[in-house]
């Protein structure tokens, strides 16, 4: 009896550790949704952060979801260009970001943006907020592109779907579990939701991905949602990922005052 075991335990292997390539280190940050508050505070501390941890081939990944909700997505939009400049960064595209570009041309999609947080992000340019309210739909069209810089939409509109890094999969808010990757469809990485957050099974890659709202970072055994809900929680976070370690650092607001914190995975 005890050889058999000894053989069944020989054959088991145990399970991989999930890795980014060596030599790497990404800062992978959920959902902004208009805290250029947080953001800049966590995007100082991520500065702070990899100066201090040694030379490495250093991305910073933007989960989607800059925009709406949020007092200042202009702001937000405004650093993210800034820091693109200065950093390697990857960008990726979320549902707020396709609703609100979608906004410029389509009155039935700009009526479902106002009601998820694009009032906020309309305002955040400079829009007077009189004219706002008294303003028909058509009127509020007019202004947005008025207001917004052809640039910032260019921005928006250059985002990726996804980012693949070693065992990890980056996207805004999952993946179908019956696809492979390269069959996904666009409207699924934006915007799927109970399919992918009920599936339970491994995913060919460890999926990181925002969208789905949590109260702190919600690490499963087949994906890690950074959706710390900013703009209600006054939490952001951002995974830091390099070798097989994973680590996160957080830009906290409360009573008015921002602080970082700092925690290994569970």
């Amino acid at each position: 009896m005890i050889e058999p075991l000894r053989q069944m335990f020989r054959g088991r292997r145990a399970a991989p550790s999930h890795a980014v390539p060596e030599g790497e280190r990404f800062y992978v940050v959920g959902d902004i949704h208009g805290r250029h508050d947080l953001f800049s505070q966590l995007v100082d501390a991520i500065e702070a952060d990899d100066a201090a941890s040694g030379e490495a081939e250093t991305t910073i990944v933007l989960l989607g979801d800059l925009v709406d909700r949020g007092p200042d997505s202009a702001g937000v939009i405004r650093l993210a260009r800034e820091l693109q400049h200065r950093r390697k960064v990857r960008l990726l595209a979320g549902n707020h970001e396709e609703m609100f570009l979608q906004s410029f041309e389509d009155e039935d999609v700009l009526r479902h943006f106002l009601k998820h947080g694009g009032r906020e992000t309309i305002l955040s340019y400079g829009v007077d907020r009189m004219r706002y309210n008294n303003a028909e739909l058509h009127d509020l069209q007019d202004m947005m592109i008025a207001a917004v810089p052809p640039e910032d939409r260019d921005f928006l509109a250059g985002f990726d779907e996804y980012l693949v890094a070693g065992d990890y999969l980056f996207v805004h808010a999952g993946i179908d579990p019956a696809l492979p990757l390269e069959e996904q469809k666009r409207r699924d990485m934006l915007w799927i939701r109970e399919r992918f957050l009920r599936h339970g099974a491994a995913h060919p890659h460890m999926v990181v991905h925002g969208h789905s709202i949590s109260e702190d970072v919600d690490e499963r055994s087949n994906r890690i949602g950074l959706d710390t809900g900013a703009y209600r929680t006054g939490r952001l976070t951002a995974l830091v990922l390099e070798g097989t370690s994973r680590r996160y650092i957080q830009a906290v607001e409360e009573d008015g005052d921002i602080r970082i914190e700092s925690r290994s995975s569970r």
